[in-house]
């Protein structure tokens, strides 16, 4: 797959490490569902993925490894803004969950692959687990609000905008890693700063798929948590 990367684009885009208060209007906190898949094998390829590519990602990217479902948007109690995310979104996402009852299922974490903004390692879902959640998290004309999508792991974020065919020759000479077989029976509601790019994961609740139910690691951030299995 490493031949697809970049997707023709010439050069990488070049991220920038500042606030982004036309993107935030001081709205501090940013929600999404992702799958955790923190482990540590696969921190150990996310660091030698980033060993690879010295030099060239930006510096102080924090975020856990993680598989993006459904970008949410920025917490409100009174929604007014496209981007803000409401008790009522989230009380429907997690009745959809309940209702479509997904089960656990298997993942692949493969080889190191890139996008023109970022590196990232490949993930395998021969079962489709991963599209039919984010097709229950964001239904509708709603399913892809992020635009296309590829499930992987970001291992950083590209520090300038760099000739993606010199990269395309780091990856080339990667040596291919062993899949990583991973089992997934929950999926994590996670928030981050809005005014630190690439800063780390902060777990809000879990959904876990064989009770059911969320467990909270926090206060939820409407008040009031949304109703446990019907």
């Amino acid at each position: 797959m490493k031949a697809r990367a970049f997707e023709g684009a010439s050069l990488t885009i070049r991220n920038v490490r500042r606030d982004f208060p036309e993107w935030h209007l001081g709205r501090p906190r940013y929600l999404l569902w992702a799958i955790d898949v923190d482990t540590p094998l696969v921190r150990q390829r996310v660091l030698a993925a980033q060993r690879q590519l010295s030099g060239l990602l930006l510096d102080d990217y924090a975020r856990q490894p993680h598989v993006t479902l459904s970008l949410c948007g920025f917490p409100s109690t009174a929604p007014c803004h496209a981007d803000d995310f409401g008790a009522d979104a989230l009380h429907g996402q997690v009745a959809r969950l309940q209702r479509e009852h997904p089960r656990p299922f298997e993942i692949r974490i493969g080889s190191l692959n890139s996008f023109a903004s970022a590196p990232y390692l490949e993930v395998g879902d021969a079962g489709a687990h991963i599209a039919r959640l984010r097709t229950c998290l964001a239904p509708g004309e709603h399913n892809h609000p992020d635009g296309s999508y590829t499930p992987h792991v970001t291992v950083g974020l590209y520090a300038d905008a760099w000739p993606t065919t010199d990269i395309r020759e780091r990856l080339c000479h990667c040596a291919e890693d062993t899949p990583l077989d991973l089992r997934i029976e929950r999926i994590s509601l996670f928030g981050y700063r809005s005014a630190d790019i690439g800063g780390a994961l902060t777990r809000i609740a879990d959904y876990d798929f064989v009770h059911r139910v969320m467990h909270w690691h926090e206060a939820s951030p409407f008040q009031t948590q949304p109703a446990k299995r019907a």
